[in-house]
């Protein structure tokens, strides 16, 4: 297909490397000639200097021929105008990245449907919601929900100490009828692998593993990762009362938290004080340590960095560990910091374009996907599929089919029950199947699946 992408920042530049990996046509569009540079350096696609919201600009860059259209500038102003000439020129789909409350908040007067714009998405409340289902999820430092909800993909850090140390993947199933759950993929020194039956999972690896929502208790207790006590309010702490952490904390509340929320500006605070229905709201500093461990910061389930600097995320999030918080989730922006970050000892940080990447990727797919995951590191992605009553894999056992290599089946959910596939299993139509793909095979599963 032929994808044209307004905006080189960091979600553009994401996108446009993901979707060129799949032999997508890629023209990237931007006024900056370095961005485009860098780009062209390291992609294979097209750059062309210019104003996204021009019409001229856009006939340059190929807008009569392309299928899909996608803008994200930092000004939401430009991308809305950009997608209203790709309707202007017929383009079949078009996506705008926006970030203010008119055009995405409940009851915005510029709705997407007045736009004529397929898909609007908020990157700041994309990551705000995702950093609330890892919250709740002890221990994991990635979570992705398919299937409305039945169906977890989860990342765990895998120390000395795990009950996973040192397994194959052969002795591992040999558990597998207590604990349902299977291990996808395994990252280690920055490289992200699907094992097989000899593989051992080692100290320091990141796992991620597909498991039923009503089975997560049991793997949890097994990983050593159980909930606390439930008879107790769980203590979040967020740093950063802008519209990311404001909407954490009220994300927080309707789970039963015992939140509080942190913000240097007094007059922020009065606000925030009205918009939470329960929450504390604290007047301090992100490094004002006293006062955190006044308000309990060393029985904190979880602390939260989610200000607008990477550096006092990443500093603050240290301190609250040290202090005695159980897990520390940041906010971060910069690439570079991102990969940083980990290493630290902070158990995950997260990104708004991994999370407005997430949302985007879906509306440019093959073949019967219904949602799709972003994988941070390692370009790798979990894909929800549907079966058609035209496939030619029904019925057949899985293997016997040529799955493509780099790519694993984690999950069938037919007619509301769940399993975890092996050899054996058959695909039926109407199977809601979730994959996880390394960047190769991603192309290939859409074609598998197509």
């Amino acid at each position: 297909m032929r994808i044209l992408i307004v905006g080189a920042g960091q979600v553009g530049y994401f996108l446009s490397e993901r979707l060129s990996l799949e032999g997508h046509e890629v023209t990237l569009v931007d006024r900056s000639d370095e961005n485009l540079r860098r780009a062209e350096d390291r992609l294979n696609v097209l750059g062309i200097v210019g104003n996204g919201a021009s019409a001229e600009t856009l006939e340059q860059a190929g807008i009569k021929q392309t299928d899909i259209f996608i803008a994200v500038t930092d000004l939401d102003e430009v991308n809305i105008l950009a997608c209203l000439l790709a309707r202007e020129y017929q383009v079949k789909t078009r996506i705008a990245r926006v970030t203010s409350i008119e055009y995405s908040g409940q009851g915005a007067i510029l709705s997407k449907e007045k736009l004529g714009i397929d898909l609007l998405i908020n990157p700041n409340d994309a990551v705000a919601d995702e950093i609330s289902k890892i919250a709740c999820r002890t221990g994991a430092f990635d979570v992705a929900e398919f299937v409305e909800g039945q169906v977890q993909f989860l990342g765990y850090r895998i120390t000395a100490e795990s009950p996973l140390c040192d397994l194959t993947l052969r002795e591992l199933g040999e558990i597998r009828g207590i604990y349902r759950f299977v291990v996808t993929a395994i990252t280690r020194d920055d490289k992200t692998l699907v094992p097989r039956g000899d593989d051992k999972i080692q100290a320091g690896d990141r796992i991620f593993i597909f498991a039923s929502t009503k089975d997560l208790p049991a793997i949890q207790y097994m990983l050593k990762q159980e909930e606390g006590e439930t008879s107790k309010r769980r203590r979040a702490f967020i740093l950063g009362g802008g519209r990311i952490g404001l909407r954490i904390a009220k994300n927080l509340e309707e789970r039963h938290f015992d939140v509080r929320l942190i913000d240097r500006d007094e007059e922020r605070c009065d606000v925030l004080s009205a918009e939470l229905k329960r929450g504390i709201v604290i007047h301090a500093e992100g490094n004002d340590i006293s006062t955190l461990i006044d308000e309990g910061v060393e029985v904190a389930e979880v602390y939260i960095a989610a200000t607008d600097s990477d550096e006092t995320n990443i500093l603050s999030s240290l301190l609250a560990r040290q202090h005695g918080a159980k897990r520390a989730l940041t906010l971060v922006n910069s690439p570079e910091m991102l990969g940083l970050a980990p290493t630290l000892g902070i158990d995950a940080c997260i990104s708004p374009r991994i999370a407005a990447a997430s949302a985007i990727l879906k509306y440019v797919r093959r073949g019967d996907i219904v949602s799709v995951a972003a994988i941070e590191g390692s370009n790798a992605e979990v894909l929800e599929l549907q079966v058609g009553r035209d496939s030619n894999m029904l019925d057949r056992p899985l293997s016997e089919l040529d799955f493509p290599a780099g790519a694993i089946i984690g999950a069938i959910v037919r007619a509301g029950g769940y399993q975890i596939p092996d050899g054996s299993s058959t695909l039926q139509q109407g199977d809601r199947v979730v994959v996880f793909a390394l960047p190769e095979a991603v192309a290939k599963v859409e074609s598998f699946f197509a």
